[in-house]
């Protein structure tokens, strides 16, 4: 039997955008904007109580799902959502995140603050932050007009 253990990490990746906080809050709300930056949704019930899901990935293997539900929104201010991160029909990791908005002169300065149990090493905060760092620059050249 494998050795099963639970990692918990926290960490916050700050972007500033040259976008208005509506236009970024609009890139996480609207699902055909999302898809332009993050997977296509299969589900996607941008509401508070609602759900986004998502399952797919290379051609080679393995497949993501994404199940997250929305806990609370304040339009172009914050957005929490707990989401599952699975890897081939295996629970990889249990989050939670907050995405805040703020104005600044010239843009929005956007902190994502993630809390996460991973699971029996199938993931880590290192690799996790990493790929969320890729994430939000792609949101950064979708709301600033690059995609």
């Amino acid at each position: 039997m494998n050795e099963r253990f639970v990692k918990h990490s926290t960490f916050v990746v700050e972007r500033t955008y040259a976008a208005s906080p509506e236009r970024v809050y609009h890139a996480w709300a609207d699902p055909v904007a999302k898809a332009k930056w993050f997977s296509k949704a299969d589900v996607f019930d941008f509401r508070v109580g609602g759900r986004e899901y998502s399952s797919g990935g290379p051609p080679e293997g393995p497949i993501f799902t994404f199940d997250a539900s929305y806990q609370e929104l304040v339009p172009e201010q914050r957005i929490v959502y707990t989401y599952t991160l699975d890897s081939g029909g295996t629970r990889i990791s249990v989050s939670i995140t907050t995405v805040e908005l703020i104005e600044v002169e010239g843009g929005t300065k956007l902190i994502f603050t993630e809390q996460g149990a991973f699971l029996d090493g199938h993931d880590t905060p290192e690799i996790r932050e990493h790929g969320t760092n890729l994430m939000l620059d792609a949101l950064g050249k979708a709301v600033e007009g690059e995609v």
